[in-house]
């Protein structure tokens, strides 16, 4: 295997964005403690969100999770009203989880409490730099997910 040489920018950057992401992760998962949510049952949310009407088996493949793991997920979730199985009207034996008004409210409060501490730790960086660093993370984010799709 041939050996890369990085450049410094790229040593420092794969480090800062590991750290980062490490202090980001921890600190959403203390901000979901005023919360009655767990970070799994967040990131279930968010990707019911996103992909409408998912069934538990999707759901389990996007989160890289067993199904008995989203069952038990999804029962926890649907009965504290976050959200509801409903059988495909097409195929009855296909059941979708759909999220509820409480699971929507939910995920904007958490959502809402992560970015006042974003805003909170960026209040010091000028909005010309925040637009600088907002570009720089969504080329990053582009490229990665074009590497992602490639497989």
């Amino acid at each position: 295997m041939q050996e890369i040489r990085y450049d410094d920018n790229i040593t420092e950057i794969e480090k800062e964005l590991r750290y980062l992401c490490t202090i980001i992760k921890q600190k959403g998962r203390e901000i979901l403690t005023d919360f009655s949510i767990t970070p799994p049952q967040f990131e279930a949310l968010q990707y019911l969100i996103n992909n409408e009407d998912i069934t538990i088996g999707e759901l389990s493949s996007k989160m890289f999770l067993a199904c008995s793991t989203i069952t038990d997920l999804v029962d926890r979730m649907e009965k504290n009203q976050l959200v509801k199985r409903v059988r495909d009207e097409k195929d009855r034996r296909v059941v979708r989880v759909q999220v509820l008004e409480k699971g929507h409210e939910l995920i904007n409060e958490v959502l809402h409490a992560r970015r006042n501490y974003l805003a909170d730790v960026l209040k010091e960086v000028s909005e010309q730099q925040r637009g600088f660093i907002l570009e720089g993370i969504s080329k990053v984010y582009e490229k990665t997910v074009e590497d992602v799709n490639k497989r």
